[in-house]
This record gives structure tokens, C-alpha cells and sequence, in this order.
């Protein structure tokens, strides 16, 4: 199937020490790039030496060891290389949203690299599975294109079986409407079109990609963790402007130190201004 695409697309995956997106660090990882322009998909794959311990339950998942990443390239090595392959293109993969997205963010942080996510469009095929049809990446292969997945938690098989999936999801839900809980009929929201599927997959409460912070009923942004839970962020910032610099500070993610931040900045704009 041709993607309809108004930018370039970046599928991936990643494999890592663990699940932390901020302590773990990428092992390996996988894109094909697909360009608007229609010519013929790139394929980009690296294993990398982290710098740290792989956990053994992580391993025991993708089966990548010590001794297969001892003589890679650090991150820091070929930051630059997979930072320009992937430009500006909009994103998609499997959980990329909650896993895959911050740990690469984080990634290019700690090297002096600014990989903003909000031009971008990400399309989670995950999400897709999820709300239409809830089980794993293997299942939805086996469910949308009848096949099994070879090489399991290998990052460019997954890739490619991701893509097998969202062609397949593409072609099952032409034209299918979703009925929502409350009864709201969603008309045809699965459709070969980027911004489509960004929209129907993004949770439109959630304002970074851990989840820290989020929008409340009435679309004032507040805090999701910690003693602040619920309570608006500006207010928090204006009544104690020493948490703000205790988030920037500590370990959260790069998204939410530089909201954090901007907010801040924006605040002592205008008190000066009085």
C-alpha cells in the first residue's frame, strides 16, 4: 500500500536496557523512512553500546547481550547520523508514544540535541490496535495480515511487522465508523492519512509523553504526580516558584523540564512588565 503522506514518515523501534525512559538508554534501533515524494523507503539500523548494564529481564526479551553491543558505537557516536536521517518527518511505530518517543528524546538530550516532537505527528499503531482491536503486536499481525512474526523484539523485524500492520489495519477499517462508550459515533477515523491517525491515537489530555503533565476537564494544564496532583500548574509555579526549579533540577523528562521552564520564563516576563 502507498501511505498518503504530506511529510516524510519515520517508522521505528527500539530495544533497550529497560523500561525507565529516563535511567535506560537504546541498544539498538531500527527505522525505514518513507518520503512524500514517493521514491523508495531507506532503511536505517544500529546496535549501541550504552554505557551501562542491560537488564536481565530485558535481555531475556530481545536476546541482545553485553558482549553483542561491547565494541558498538555509543550513542553519542552516531547521535548526529540518526538525528539527520530522521529530520523533520512524522513519526510511527508500536508504543512509540509512551516507550520508544521519550527514550529517544532523552537520548538526544543528554548529547546537546533538540528532537521536538511538537511539529511532528505521531501515529501509534498501537493505539490503533487498541481501541479497535485490544491484543499484541503478534496477534494484530496474525489478526490484520495472517501471518506469524519472525524475529521477535529484533527492532527492524519489528518495524517491518508494524508497517504489515498498519497497511492491514488500513485496508480492514476503510470506511468502519468506531462507536465510542458514551454512544458518540466516530465516522471512519482509521484512514490513509497521517493527521487522521495522529489524531485518533493521541490522548488529547496528554501534554508529554510521561504523562506528568496533563489537561484537566476544563483544558487547564495541571500536575499528574507527586503532592500537586490535579492542581493547576501556573498557579503551583506562581505560589511556589521553588518547585518548578526542584522539576528542572531533578529526573524528569527533557519535555517536561522545558515546559516547566518556558512557563517560568513566561511568568518572570511578566512580573517584570508590571
Amino acid at each position: 500500500m502507498k501511505f498518503n503522506l504530506k511529510r516524510d514518515l519515520c517508522f521505528f523501534d527500539i530495544e533497550s536496557t529497560g523500561l525507565n525512559v529516563i535511567r535506560d538508554r537504546i541498544i539498538q534501533i531500527g527505522v525505514i523512512k518513507y518520503f512524500k515524494d514517493g521514491r523508495e523507503p531507506q532503511e536505517f539500523e544500529l546496535l549501541i553500546n550504552p554505557g551501562i548494564p542491560i537488564g536481565a529481564e530485558a535481555m531475556s526479551v530481545h536476546g541482545i547481550t553485553p558482549a553483542d553491543v561491547a565494541n558498538k558505537p555509543v550513542f553519542a557516536q552516531v547521535a548526529r547520523q540518526l538525528f539527520d536521517f530522521i529530520g523533520d518527518a512524522d513519526l510511527s511505530g508500536y508504543n512509540i508514544s509512551r516507550f520508544d518517543v521519550p527514550l529517544l528524546m532523552e537520548e538526544f538530550a543528554r548529547v546537546g540535541l533538540d528532537f521536538s516532537i511538537e511539529n511532528r505527528r505521531l501515529v501509534d499503531v498501537q493505539r490503533i490496535f487498541y481501541k479497535m482491536e485490544p491484543r499484541n503486536l503478534r496477534a494484530a499481525l496474525r489478526f490484520y495480515c495472517g501471518k506469524e512474526i519472525e524475529n521477535a523484539h529484533d527492532a527492524l523485524a519489528d518495524v517491518r511487522a508494524t508497517i504489515a500492520v498498519l497497511e492491514g489495519q488500513l485496508e480492514k477499517y476503510q470506511g468502519v465508523d468506531l462507536l465510542e462508550d458514551d454512544g458518540t459515533v466516530v465516522e471512519a477515523p482509521v484512514r490513509n492519512d497521517m493527521k487522521a491517525l495522529h489524531d485518533f491515537t493521541q490522548d488529547t489530555g496528554t501534554i508529554d509523553v510521561t504523562n506528568r503533565l496533563k489537561y484537566n476537564d476544563e483544558g487547564v494544564m495541571v500536575f499528574n504526580f507527586g503532592k500537586y496532583t490535579g492542581q493547576p500548574v501556573m498557579k503551583v509555579l506562581q505560589q511556589e516558584k521553588h518547585y518548578g526549579h526542584w522539576i528542572i533540577e531533578k529526573d524528569f523528562s527533557v519535555q517536561v523540564k522545558n515546559i516547566i521552564r518556558k512557563l517560568m520564563q513566561e511568568m518572570e516576563k511578566n512580573d517584570s512588565s508590571l
